[in-house]
């Protein structure tokens, strides 16, 4: 009754100025009444992995979680990569942060964990029951995953490595989740990408698994059911 009463008297004392008070407070109400159009989704994508994913000794905005997010960022993504990773880590590290992880709520989730595993020779059997229990929490959850792979080292044998090798496979075929078969593909053992230790890339080794992982990535957020 305040706003009719204005009107009223802008009627009265101001003649036609009235109409235009009037149009004025109609368009006012229409702008309350109708919601802003809302803004574009961001996708939440958690990286659980080691050392490689952390970005041992790289500025944190060379890592390649950080490198394959700008990626998606300029393919026109609305992205939040979420860096859960640490570095030492291994698989049992990796179930005992499973908590942490998903009170993040991300979408989908980069799994790259086993290299610290191969590295000490921890028996295959020990590896795949953990990230058998990793992907059953996160399938609990409705979290989809991308199955970082990770191979052996030759030092520990044939057999161990062959063993070690078809962890992944197997597991993706088992919890029916996607599969990048190895993380470092392009980038393992080649001085031009990796830091002087030959075991973590530089910023072009990160760059480049980063670039790699896009086409993998995008079906992930595609299968995902909730693209940004």
């Amino acid at each position: 009754m305040i706003g009719l009463g204005i009107v009223m008297s802008w009627r009265i004392d101001a003649g036609g100025t009235a109409f235009t008070l009037i149009k004025w407070l109609l368009l006012a109400a229409f702008a309350i009444a109708v919601p802003p159009p809302a803004e574009a989704r961001i996708f939440r994508l958690l990286v659980l992995g080691d050392s490689l994913a952390a970005g041992y000794g790289l500025p944190p905005q060379q890592s390649f979680p950080a490198q394959l997010g700008d990626d998606l960022t300029s393919a026109g993504l609305a992205i939040t990569m979420i860096d859960d990773a640490v570095s030492g880590d291994t698989t049992s590290g990796g179930v005992t942060r499973l908590d942490d992880a998903i009170a993040q709520h991300p979408d989908a989730v980069l799994l790259e964990l086993g290299a610290n595993d191969a590295l000490r020779g921890i028996d295959p059997k020990i590896v795949y029951n953990n990230l058998d229990r990793i992907l059953t929490r996160f399938a609990d959850a409705q979290i989809p995953v991308l199955i970082l792979g990770m191979r052996a080292p030759g030092n520990w044998g044939h057999d161990y490595q062959r063993e070690f090798d078809a962890i992944y496979p197997r597991l993706a075929q088992a919890h029916h989740e996607l599969l990048y078969p190895f993380v470092l593909d392009g980038v393992a053992l080649d001085p031009r990408l990796n830091q002087a230790d030959l075991l973590h890339p530089n910023a072009a080794g990160a760059a480049l698994i980063g670039h790699r992982l896009v086409p993998d990535v995008l079906r992930l957020i595609s299968q995902s059911g909730k693209a940004p």
